[in-house]
């Protein structure tokens, strides 16, 4: 099953509110909402893709325990992105400075923020071109650095501010640059 995306702005437009509220009262059901206020309901991920997402996460977990630099959010979690968005990368990091401003909250619900790093791992029924614009949105809206990772075509993007998008065959390893001080993702568990 692939996302469906639902434009009901014809009828009513949902402030933040209400649209955290859909999300709270329909758990078993995951929602982003993209600029232009369209509903993308999400299928959820086979034991495969669930499985590797949750390997890299406990990578990030891992790592931020030791350096304590930051707050690793799983894909459970909503960001409301600076065009009004609101996505939950598989994969996302936000350093302290940044997320102690917020209030209590805005960290409870779905954070106006956009995290420095997001990981999208692509299962077998994501389109990439709606993935590849996801992060191209995620770039646009702030993020430092992000990783599109494609196990079927064996390749990782990497997305950066201002710079082309850089694509790698088959990487072993993948840096955190300066974004990510001293982490390395093994790629082992996806290949």
């Amino acid at each position: 099953m692939t996302a469906i995306t639902v434009n009901l702005n014809p009828i009513i437009q949902l402030t933040d509110h209400q649209f955290y509220q859909l999300c709270q009262e329909n758990p078993d059901v995951k929602f982003e909402r993209n600029a232009k206020g369209e509903i993308i309901i999400m299928s959820p991920t086979g034991a495969g893709t669930g499985n590797r997402n949750s390997e890299i996460n406990a990578d990030f977990v891992i790592w931020n325990r030791q350096r304590k630099l930051g707050k690793v959010f799983d894909s459970s979690t909503c960001f409301k992105l600076p065009n009004g968005a609101n996505r939950s990368p598989d994969v996302a990091w936000i350093k302290n400075e940044r997320w102690d401003v917020l209030t209590l909250e805005e960290q409870e619900k779905f954070s106006p923020i956009a995290p420095d790093f997001v990981l999208e791992l692509m299962s077998p029924t994501d389109s990439l071109a709606e993935t590849r614009a996801k992060m191209i949105e995620y770039r646009d809206n702030g993020v430092r650095l992000g990783w599109l990772i494609n196990q079927k075509l064996h390749q990782v993007e990497i997305y950066r501010p201002g710079q082309p998008v850089e694509i790698l065959e088959k990487p072993q390893y993948l840096s955190g640059e300066d974004v990510l001080a001293g982490f390395t993702l093994d790629l082992q568990i996806i290949w």
